[in-house]
C-alpha cells in the first residue's frame, strides 16, 4: 500500500441537490490528496436511474465551481482512467459479475418482487425479519439450489434475475478504517447484497469496487452511513483476488442540538441553508436555500466546513485552502459527529468580510445601492465599506449599516427622539451648527478636536450632544465613528442635515 500512488475520489449521485456534508467529504478528499501531493477525481455513479434527478448533476459541479474544490480528473476534467460516469460505463461491470459467478462467489437469483414481499410479510406475521441471507438463500429460487439446466433455461428466457453476493459462513471480517481503528463483524449477520440489477445496471456495491480498483483508487473517504457496507466491500475485493484501498469513515454533521443528522428540514425550520446552492426542485417547484444565494462567501463556507470534524492541532481558526491543505491529516478527524452551529458559521463570513479588500467589496456592494435606487461613486462606496464592514455578516447587509452615507434621513427614530432629544438640544445643535460651518479642515481627527474642545468650554455632556447630534446625522443611534461619518459625507451635508433636523424636531417643550 505504501508504494501506491495517492489517488481519492468523491462519488456522489445525481439525486438531488448536494447536501453540505457531502461538499465536506470531497473537501477532506480534496485536502488529504493535496497534502500527500496525489490526485482527486470527481465520478458520478447514477446506477440507480429510479432516483435520477433532472439539472443535479450540473449542481453538483456548479457547487464546486463555487466552492473552489478542483478536480484533477474526473467528469469535468477527463483523464486517462474514464469515463467517470458509471451509466456510460455499463458494459464493464457485466463481465465482473459473471467473474464473481464462476468462481462461486455470487450466484443468480430469479426471486421476484412479489415473492419477497409476500416473505417478508409471512416473517413480520410470526414476529421475525426476514433476510436473504445464507440461512435462507438454500431455499429460494437461485442458482444454489436449481440445477445447471434449469438455471441456464431461466437466463435463455429471459427471465429477470439479480446477481447476490454470496456472504461466507462463520467469518469473522476484520476490517481497518484510518479514523475508528480495527473493526470486526461476524459475516452471519450479513445479507446476500444485489450486485447487479435486472435492468442491467450494477449496483453502488459492485460498481464503486470495480471503479475503485480500475481507477487504481488509493484511499476512500467518505461518510460513516457507508460503515455498514465495509464488510461486503472487504469481502468483495477479496474475492476479485484485488488490493483493497485504506478506508476513512468521517462522522456525520449534527443538528444544532447535536440529536440526530443534520437535515433540510432543520434548516428550513431554523432559517439556514443546508445546501451550497439554492436547489429547485424540478418537480415539485420547492425551492431551497443555498450558501452562495444567502451571501456566504465560499472561502468562508469552506473553512466553516473544514472545522467540522477536523481540527489542526492549535488554536487556528481561519484558514486558505492551501493552509487547509498543509495542516490536513486524517488523524485529526474525530470519531464522534460535529454538531452544526448556523452563528458559527456567520461568524466565518464575518471574518471573511473583515478579512476583503475594502475595494473588492465596495464592487459587490455596489448593486445592492443601485438596487435602492441610488448611484455612487465606487471610490465614495470604497470607504463607506471601510467604516461599517465591521457591523455585519454579509455583504447584503451593509445597506442597513451605511444608508445614511447616501442618502439623508427622511425621519427620525420615536424611541431615539424620545429618550436623546433634551431640552436643550435645539439650542446646542443650533450652536454646533454654527461651529461646524467655520471649520475649513473637516477631517475626521481636526474635526473631533474642535467639537470636543467647544463641549468642554460650555460644560455640556458629551453624551447628550453626541447622541442629539448623531439623531439629526443618520435619523437613528447607530453607525460607525460620528466624526468619521461626517468627514465623509462632508460640511455641505452635514450642514444641511443639521438644518433639516433641527426644523423636524424643534424646540422641546
Amino acid at each position: 500500500m505504501s508504494n501506491r500512488e495517492i489517488r481519492v475520489r468523491f462519488a456522489p449521485s445525481p439525486t438531488g441537490p448536494l447536501h453540505i456534508g457531502g461538499v465536506r467529504t470531497a473537501l477532506y478528499n480534496y485536502l488529504f490528496a493535496k497534502k500527500q501531493g496525489g490526485k482527486f477525481i470527481l465520478r458520478i455513479e447514477d446506477t440507480d436511474q429510479t432516483r435520477f434527478v433532472a439539472g443535479a448533476e450540473d449542481y453538483i459541479i456548479e457547487a464546486f465551481r463555487w466552492c473552489g474544490i478542483q478536480f484533477d480528473e474526473g467528469v469535468t476534467k477527463g483523464g486517462d482512467f474514464g469515463p467517470y460516469k458509471q451509466s456510460e460505463r455499463k458494459a464493464i461491470y457485466r463481465q465482473y459479475a459473471e467473474q464473481l459467478i464462476t468462481s462461486g462467489q455470487a450466484y443468480y437469483a430469479f426471486d421476484t418482487a412479489e415473492e419477497l414481499t409476500a416473505l417478508r410479510k409471512k416473517y413480520e406475521a410470526g414476529k421475525k425479519t426476514f433476510t436473504y441471507n445464507a440461512a435462507e438463500r438454500k431455499q429460494l429460487k437461485n442458482s444454489l439450489v436449481l440445477s445447471e439446466a434449469e438455471t441456464q433455461k431461466l437466463l435463455e428466457t429471459n427471465t429477470p434475475f439479480v446477481v447476490r453476493f454470496k456472504m461466507p459462513e462463520d467469518r469473522i471480517v476484520r476490517m481497518d478504517d484510518l479514523i475508528r481503528g480495527e473493526v470486526t463483524v461476524h459475516s452471519n449477520v450479513l445479507d446476500d447484497k444485489v450486485l447487479f440489477k435486472s435492468d442491467g445496471m450494477p449496483t453502488y456495491h459492485l460498481a464503486n469496487i470495480v471503479d475503485d480498483h480500475l481507477m487504481k483508487i488509493s484511499h476512500v473517504i467518505r461518510g460513516e452511513e457507508w460503515l455498514p457496507s465495509l464488510p461486503l466491500h472487504i469481502l468483495l475485493y477479496e474475492a476479485f483476488g484485488w488490493e483493497a484501498p485504506q478506508f476513512a469513515h468521517l462522522p456525520l454533521l449534527l443538528k444544532p442540538d447535536g440529536k440526530g443528522k443534520l437535515s433540510k428540514r432543520d434548516g428550513d425550520r431554523m432559517g439556514f441553508p443546508v445546501f451550497p446552492l439554492q436547489w429547485t426542485d424540478p418537480k415539485t417547484g420547492e425551492t431551497s436555500r443555498g450558501y452562495r444565494e444567502d451571501g456566504y462567501f465560499p472561502d468562508a463556507f469552506i473553512n466553516m466546513l473544514a472545522l467540522l470534524g477536523w481540527n489542526p492541532g492549535d488554536e487556528r481558526e481561519i484558514f486558505s485552502l492551501e493552509e487547509m491543505a498543509e495542516a490536513f491529516s486524517i488523524d485529526r478527524v474525530g470519531k464522534s459527529g460535529s454538531r452544526f452551529d448556523p452563528e458559527k458559521a456567520k461568524w466565518f463570513n464575518h471574518q471573511y468580510m473583515l478579512k476583503t479588500d475594502n475595494k473588492e467589496l465596495a464592487g459587490l456592494f455596489l448593486p445592492f445601492i443601485e438596487k435602492e435606487g441610488v448611484m455612487a461613486d465606487i471610490g465614495y462606496v470604497e470607504k463607506v465599506v471601510g467604516l461599517v464592514k465591521e457591523r455585519a455578516h454579509f455583504v447584503h447587509e451593509l445597506w442597513e449599516q451605511s444608508d445614511f452615507f447616501f442618502r439623508a434621513p427622511a425621519s427620525y427614530d420615536a424611541k431615539a427622539v424620545k429618550k436623546r432629544w433634551k431640552q436643550d438640544s435645539y439650542n446646542q445643535m443650533s450652536a454646533l451648527k454654527v461651529l461646524l460651518a467655520g471649520i475649513d479642515n473637516f477631517s475626521s481627527e481636526n474635526t473631533e478636536a474642535i467639537v470636543k474642545k467647544w463641549m468642554e468650554e460650555n460644560e455640556y455632556g458629551m453624551g447628550v450632544v453626541l447622541n442629539a447630534f448623531r439623531l439629526l446625522i443618520v435619523g437613528a443611534l447607530k453607525g460607525p465613528h460620528l466624526f468619521d461619518i461626517i468627514a465623509l459625507i462632508g460640511r455641505e451635508e452635514t450642514l444641511r442635515r443639521l438644518e433639516t433636523g433641527l426644523h423636524e424636531l424643534g424646540r422641546k417643550e
